[in-house]
């Protein structure tokens, strides 16, 4: 059982009044739990729980604080028999557990090296600020034949030059006064944008749509709408709605996960090649040719 790298065994579900939601005011020293002489304190175990993957750290310091304990204690009292049985003592152990003891050192190791100062964030900011301006548009598409989007029961498979051609004739409609959204909802071919008038909300450059779309849609003004786009779903009539440039702060938090781990391992490959590091060629093979 690994507490801290795996979920703990399946047991019947914990009522959300069998803990309390909140954090209670303990102090930090307070000891909280025992098992045997192993005595934890609220700090020790609020330390533990960061060790946690982090989709369970929030219940476990909340409403499943009480069964993470229990998690715990079970892992204490394996542990105490497992010196009792001096498992500890065999060679192969003492050699994993050396290891594991390095592994979370290199870990905190790396998260050190990872972090990046304000002044490195502002200049990627400054040098890609258009890789975070956002855009939110509204689209018609007019699916043609070969479109991995289902044909809606009822409607006609459209050859490529019809599906051109109704898009044309919608872009003519919508220029003589018709409605954008009235006339997604109406002759739109995407089912997950059709009921909302085709609005897609705000996205970014790179968020999962098609390039030409995504080309398209980031060149146009407010208010402009485009000529047929063609894509493998089809060919999209789009309507820009808004445009937000995005702020530093909106950026922070994305441009830290690039650049933190682009910084600790170029920290790490220049510590490798200061190590004194030896491979057996007879166990390993010859080194690959640089």
């Amino acid at each position: 059982m690994c507490l801290l790298a795996q979920p703990p065994a399946p047991g019947p579900a914990v009522p959300k009044t069998a803990a309390p939601a909140f954090t209670p005011s303990v102090p930090a020293d307070q000891v909280v739990l025992s098992v045997g002489d192993v005595k934890l304190t609220v700090a020790q175990f609020n330390q533990l729980i960061e060790m946690l993957p982090e989709q369970r750290r929030s219940t476990a310091r909340g409403e499943g604080r009480e069964q993470f304990a229990n998690d715990l204690v079970r892992v204490l009292v394996m542990a105490q028999e497992g010196r009792r049985l001096k498992l500890n003592e065999a060679p192969a152990f003492k050699t994993q557990s050396e290891f594991q003891v390095d592994n979370l050192l290199a870990g905190k190791v790396f998260a050190q090296l990872a972090q990046v100062s304000d002044a490195d964030l502002h200049q990627y900011f400054d040098a890609h600020k258009s890789e975070f301006e956002q855009i939110r548009a509204r689209h018609i598409l007019v699916r043609a034949a070969g479109s991995p989007v289902q044909l809606e029961a009822g409607k006609k498979e459209l050859s490529d030059q019809e599906a051109l051609a109704k898009a044309q004739e919608l872009r003519k409609k919508i220029a003589a006064g018709a409605d954008f959204a009235t006339l997604a909802g109406q002759e739109s071919d995407d089912p997950g944008s059709k009921a909302k008038g085709g609005d897609l909300g705000f996205f970014h450059r790179g968020q999962s749509l098609p390039p030409p779309f995504e080309e398209a849609a980031f060149k146009m003004n407010v208010g402009e709408v485009s000529d047929p786009v063609k894509t493998p779903f089809g060919y999209h009539l789009i309507r820009v709605e808004a445009k937000n440039p995005g702020t530093f702060e909106e950026a922070k938090p994305d441009i830290t996960r690039r650049l933190g781990p682009q910084k600790a391992q170029a920290a790490l490959d220049e510590l490798v090649k200061k190590a004194s590091v030896t491979l057996d060629p007879g166990f390993f093979g010859q080194p690959a040719a640089k």
